[in-house]
């Protein structure tokens, strides 16, 4: 969990061009397999909705095989993260990355 939190706290970071982001709410995460040994987590994430202050990300963590490159899912979850500002209270996300994140989940295939 701490990976997928890490992993999408730095993808909230990029996505909303700020590196003051926190987490505020992670839904619920559901495990589908476990991960065997010797295979690698890669965390996959994509845009889900974008607030005025806020952004929810869908995360994704796959089993990769190193020998067979195949790839599991093996965790889902929904994470949300709030812009702060230096005290720690919610601020606005500018408006040019809100208007881009919103053209790009407009254009996203349901």
């Amino acid at each position: 969990m701490a990976w997928i939190d890490a992993a999408a706290a730095s993808y909230a970071m990029e996505v909303c061009h700020n590196r003051r982001m926190v987490t505020i709410c992670i839904d619920k995460c559901v495990f589908k397999k476990s991960a065997k040994e010797g295979s690698l987590l890669k965390i996959y994430g994509d845009v889900l909705a974008i607030g005025t202050s806020s952004v929810t990300l869908y995360l994704e963590g796959r089993s990769f095989n190193v020998y067979t490159h195949t790839e599991e899912v093996v965790l889902s979850t929904n994470i949300t993260f709030v812009r702060i500002d230096e005290e720690g209270s919610a601020i606005p996300i500018s408006d040019t990355v809100r208007a881009n994140l919103k053209s790009y989940l407009d254009a996203k295939p349901i």
